[in-house]
């Protein structure tokens, strides 16, 4: 797709969501989706209140675009059905739907490694194709838009992008939170650091995806890390993403 394309960003207040925008902002025509949060925009950003609850809503922030990544979500882990049920999956049905309505032809989803939880514990590298094991329900919401997304794709004719995202933090603070003996922790140390994705490297993949003519697709995202629990090579591959940096380096 062309320079300057227009694309809504749904959680855009959110720490990739702001990290996309930190380094692509000038690159696309952004339109943020504010809600509760207050989202603090440039000059070349466009802000709108739109609800994803809300289809009519959605169908209003979604008029005249191109592309939408979908950011917005309950990332708690934990979260409880409601919330998940809300945001996670009637939220998600509302933004891939309204983009269907309004002609939209890129979809860039958000998933997480979440979706294979448990696979991710007992096995040493994960690929797209692995069996689908949703560690909890926020897990079982990502499937959910996968699923969704290839449904919007064979249907429609979507270009849908989804995008299992790994740790996207600090890495001081993954580090210590890795470590931490009052963690509960969903995976061993070792695991969690090899799953972190700087912010240049997730804004990298977000645009990769968008650029990518591809009629649907699951790829994995973390940094260039020298342990690798996630296999980037479909990424790499089809999308051309070229991860920066690396954990090691970042501590």
């Amino acid at each position: 797709m062309p320079r300057g394309m227009k694309v809504l960003v749904t959680g855009a207040s959110g720490r990739i969501g702001r990290a996309f925008r930190e380094f692509y902002r000038d690159y696309y025509s952004l339109r943020l989706v504010e809600h509760k949060t207050p989202v603090s925009a440039s000059d070349t950003e466009e802000v709108i209140s739109a609800d994803i609850t809300d289809l009519q809503s959605m169908l209003k922030a979604m008029k005249g675009m191109e592309a939408v990544v979908h950011l917005a979500a309950d990332p708690r882990v934990s979260a409880p059905w409601d919330s998940i049920l809300r945001l996670n999956i009637i939220g998600t049905y509302n933004v891939f739907e309204s983009a269907r309505l309004s002609g939209v032809k890129k979809i860039v989803f958000a998933s997480s490694n979440h979706a294979c939880g448990y696979a991710v514990r007992e096995l040493d590298i994960i690929g797209p194709d692995a069996p689908i094991r949703p560690d909890s329900l926020y897990g079982v919401s990502k499937i959910f838009g996968e699923a969704l997304g290839r449904y919007y794709s064979d249907k429609f004719g979507i270009s849908v992008i989804c995008l299992r995202i790994g740790a996207c933090h600090d890495p001081d603070r993954l580090f210590k939170s890795a470590f931490s003996n009052s963690r509960k922790a969903l995976y061993p140390p070792e695991k969690y650091l090899a799953m972190w994705i700087s912010r240049r490297d997730i804004a990298q993949l977000i645009h990769r995806s968008l650029e990518a003519d591809l009629k649907f697709g699951i790829f994995y995202g973390t940094s260039n890390n020298k342990r690798r629990i996630f296999d980037l090579s479909s990424a790499e591959e089809k999308l051309g993403y070229k991860p920066q940096d690396s954990i090691e380096d970042a501590l």
